[in-house]
């Protein structure tokens, strides 16, 4: 599967809507029915839309719509009890937790993957081979007055750098602004920000001294026409690429994330959700690195199971810093404490 196969011109994936040239409809039911809304982060979206295309083979009555609004759109939805599940590029902040719990709403967190947020410059960017946390600090921090790649570092050309990035409703904003600025949601607003990840892409690949940052499996989708940074983390005595190796095990610092989904407690009870539920974490292991990301360890979505089934609500990564640096040992650490 390619990401871009997920990636409609609408900012709705509806399952159930018609079925691809490239596919037969599924024959038969499966006697399950009923509907399933997700909406959240454009970088979980291509997961969460593979898993229900896959979904709808086996149960072809239940209606999964996929909607990206960004993490934190889709949470400002969530927490009314507007959608079943949220796709999160980030942990829930506390002003969320707050806002569900105001509503009445009780959630399930489950990690489903791991990202690293990918720095991307132009192909035809010959000049900067890696940038340290401290030169994407200066860059991007609030009230930043670094305009050229002369002012990042000495030797570099006295050339406007043009910024791309997410909106300040993603949760890969929150969570590079987290990790770079050491404030989630701090930043200089003099970019071009979008919550569609090809507009980003667009406007990197058609400038050389463009500088922007999205999801590692939009970096991978479209490698051809953008090139990845490596970055030197802080302490860190040599500058990492992302790869899917860097980002599983942590070396990748300090832009490694793990990805959720969050489902709300009630909507869970319902057979539709609880099997869609069931299928993703079961598919997540395949599905996952199909469109472009890194799987947990199988011991880890066993472990992810076992809270959906417990029913276990609340959060154990929200917090500020709380994912900065998280590896797959962290994830099983918290899972298996939970």
């Amino acid at each position: 599967m390619r990401l871009s196969h997920f990636l409609p011109l609408a900012a709705v994936f509806a399952i159930g809507c018609g079925s691809s040239s490239e596919q037969a409809t599924p024959a038969g039911s499966s006697g399950l029915s009923g509907n399933v809304q997700a909406d959240g982060s454009s970088t979980v979206f291509p997961i969460t839309a593979a898993v229900a295309e896959e979904f709808k083979f086996v149960h072809p009555d239940v209606q999964v719509a996929v909607s990206y609004s960004g993490t934190g759109g889709g949470f400002k939805k969530f927490d009314i009890g507007e959608t079943d599940m949220n796709n999160a590029s980030r942990p829930i902040k506390q002003i969320e937790i707050d806002q569900a719990t105001s509503n009445g709403v009780e959630f399930i967190e489950l990690p489903i993957a791991f990202d690293g947020v990918s720095v991307i410059i132009n192909p035809k960017n010959d000049f900067v081979d890696y940038l340290t946390a401290e030169e994407l600090n200066a860059i991007w921090e609030p009230g930043s007055t670094v305009t050229t790649w002369s002012q990042v570092r000495s030797g570099w050309p006295e050339e406007e750098i043009k910024l791309y990035g997410p909106g300040p409703d993603s949760g890969t904003f929150d969570y590079f602004t987290e990790a770079i600025n050491g404030d989630g949601g701090a930043c200089r607003s003099d970019f071009t920000a979008s919550e569609d990840d090809n507009l980003i892409v667009t406007g990197v690949a058609g400038d050389r001294y463009a500088l922007g940052f999205l999801g590692y499996a939009y970096f991978v989708e479209n490698q051809s026409i953008v090139n990845a940074v490596p970055i030197q983390g802080e302490g860190r005595d040599k500058a990492v690429g992302p790869t899917s190796d860097s980002i599983m095990t942590g070396t990748y610092f300090p832009l490694s994330r793990p990805l959720f989904i969050y489902v709300r407690l009630e909507s869970a009870e319902r057979p539709e959700v609880d099997e869609f539920i069931r299928f993703y974490l079961a598919n997540a292991p395949e599905l996952v690195p199909d469109v472009g990301y890194i799987q947990l360890p199988q011991s880890a979505y066993d472990l992810v199971l076992e809270r959906y089934e417990n029913r276990v609500t609340g959060s154990v990564f929200a917090g500020e810093g709380a994912t900065v640096g998280v590896s797959i040992e962290d994830i099983l650490s918290r899972e298996g404490a939970g």
